[in-house]
């Protein structure tokens, strides 16, 4: 696991430089725009549609989608409760509900379960997020966006309904397609496979790369420091205490079990950024919470796959 890290590690701290250098000119944000872009579109799909065509589909996808779903549910709570001592503003509640509650399942849960499993892995990777964090954010996540912004923005910008947001999301229809194939014993063809997987593998470096741009070092401020602190303790160890509750109650095993711990245990997602930025959150305070937590997390994940592995079945 050091040894992941220490890998994820280097291509996000090589995003950060790229950040800092500007090579050729080209500023961090521009640079994460098109790189986000093209993953979003076109080399994410065609990994979720190589991983759902051919992984074993069956319980195992229900208990961690189940195990994805009550955990973000369960820290929505937890921090509306936290909120109460913090005495944050309304945009800072909004900000700490997407940074505490939903992982960073994709961008750095991806690569870092690809990392340690294999294919194992991804399959993980991808039901979590698909399966239960996606449809969560895109429905419950834009509705305390909207509830926690500014009501101009609301007024002007809306949320879009829920069925629209999850129909405009490309790995969505791939997940639908080779879920469908996959239950209908449809093999998938060798070239199809080697052209797919050729797409998937420049997925997780990109994606951590990108990650690594994301981050910011100079919107800290002091008032800020008691909500972080509360954003961090619940996305780095109280949602993976509780994923690991829920592991054992479902009865996952292995990988799955193991998977569903850690991508419980990852940082705060960047797309919250998407959110905050277009229902006028405190933006600042949630870029410097995906800095803080992923920084952390190089600390934490280990810790978690070590406990994960000597208390889950199997793992």
């Amino acid at each position: 696991m050091l040894t992941v890290m220490t890998q994820m590690g280097a291509l996000i701290v090589a995003g950060v430089v790229w950040r800092l250098l500007r090579p050729g000119g080209l500023d961090a944000d521009t640079a994460r725009r098109v790189l986000t872009t093209l993953v979003y579109y076109l080399l994410l799909p065609a990994l979720v549609l190589q991983v759902l065509w051919t992984a074993p589909l069956g319980l195992d996808s229900l208990r961690i989608a189940l195990v994805a779903g009550t955990t973000v549910l369960a820290m929505v709570g937890v921090t509306l409760l936290a909120c109460r001592a913090c005495l944050a503003e309304r945009g800072a509640v909004g900000a700490m509900l997407l940074a505490a509650a939903w992982p960073n399942a994709t961008y750095l849960g991806l690569p870092v379960l690809d990392s340690l499993f294999g294919d194992a892995g991804r399959a993980v990777a991808i039901q979590y997020d698909l399966f239960a964090c996606l449809p969560l954010l895109l429905t419950l996540g834009i509705l305390l966006a909207r509830h926690y912004g500014d009501p101009e923005a609301v007024r002007l910008y809306g949320g879009g309904g829920a069925i629209r947001g999850l129909a405009a999301v490309p790995s969505i229809w791939a997940a639908v397609l080779g879920v469908a194939l996959n239950l209908a014993g449809l093999p998938l063809v060798t070239w199809l496979d080697t052209w797919l997987g050729f797409l998937a593998d420049s997925v997780a470096p990109l994606m951590l790369f990108s990650l690594g741009l994301a981050l910011v070092f100079d919107r800290f401020r002091g008032r800020d420091l008691r909500p972080l602190v509360m954003v961090s303790v619940i996305q780095l160890l109280i949602a993976p205490l509780f994923a690991l509750g829920l592991v054992w109650w479902v009865g996952l095993e292995g990988v799955p079990g193991v998977g569903s711990v850690l991508e419980a245990a990852m940082p705060a997602m960047v797309l919250g950024l998407v959110f905050c930025d277009r229902f006028r959150l405190d933006t600042g305070l949630y870029a410097v919470a995906v800095t803080l937590t992923t920084a952390l997390s190089l600390l934490t994940l280990p810790l978690w796959f070590a406990i994960a592995g000597h208390l889950v079945p199997g793992g």
